[in-house]
């Protein structure tokens, strides 16, 4: 748990194993995974726009990894550090040339705000409360899922698919969305306002100013803000 915390921040990394098998069409269940992912790029915003406290979040297929296994980096290397005699084929022969997945994977990464205790279950019941018929969607074909039924079983379901995070870099400033939507609102409409101020006299600024702060109220975390999912000015 420690490792998928930064102050208030949380790095959910989830991998699904995909179903090895086709629809009536013969597409591959991966394939149809794929495509549904490819079709919400032409979405105004990702319906992940629509589950609370997102910085931001990542899908994809994974179809295999090609990395080779040698050197493993495992018990037979460190032993050969200490005893060169013992030749280095006889450590090759032990291990793959290569390691392949057995299945496909849907992989989801989140980075989100998770409050002082990392409040995963709250994270994914505001998922599924907010987005189930796209999750549906897009965990349909996957092994295990046709025994989520709510929120409760989507959590459990999620939670034995997680992977732990090893590297963690925190990009936001770990404050709730709301707040982070709202500064960013405010330097976007500050930055308008000193270019469209440019020259003016220490009068007018100050008049202007006053109607700037009315306008774009600073300690108003509702309205106006910057829409979360927006990437757009």
């Amino acid at each position: 748990m420690a490792g998928n915390i930064s102050g208030r921040a949380y790095a959910l990394t989830i991998l699904s194993p995909i179903k090895s098998g086709y629809t009536q069409d013969e597409i591959a269940y991966a394939d149809v995974i794929r495509d549904h992912l490819q079709k919400w790029n032409f979405e105004e915003n990702s319906p992940m726009a629509k589950v609370p406290q997102t910085y931001l979040c990542r899908f994809f297929v994974l179809d295999d990894v090609y990395t080779e296994s040698q050197p493993t980096g495992g018990a037979p290397d460190t032993f050969s550090d200490f005893l060169p005699a013992v030749p280095d084929s006889i450590r090759r022969n032990t291990v793959p040339r290569e390691d392949h997945l057995k299945n496909r994977y849907l992989v989801f990464s989140s980075n989100f705000h998770g409050g002082e205790n990392g409040d995963l279950d709250g994270y994914l019941r505001g998922m599924w409360n907010a987005i189930s018929d796209r999750v549906k969607e897009l965990w349909h074909h996957c092994y295990g899922f046709e025994k989520v039924r709510d929120a409760d079983s989507f959590i459990r379901y999620m939670k034995q698919c997680q992977l732990p995070a090893s590297l963690f870099f925190n990009g936001s400033n770990d404050e709730p969305l709301e707040e982070q939507l709202k500064a960013l609102y405010l330097k976007q409409e500050l930055a308008k306002f000193t270019i469209d101020n440019q020259g003016l006299d220490a009068a007018t600024i100050k008049i202007n100013l006053q109607a700037f702060m009315q306008r774009v109220a600073p300690t108003n975390l509702t309205a106006p803000t910057w829409a979360a999912g927006k990437y757009r000015l």
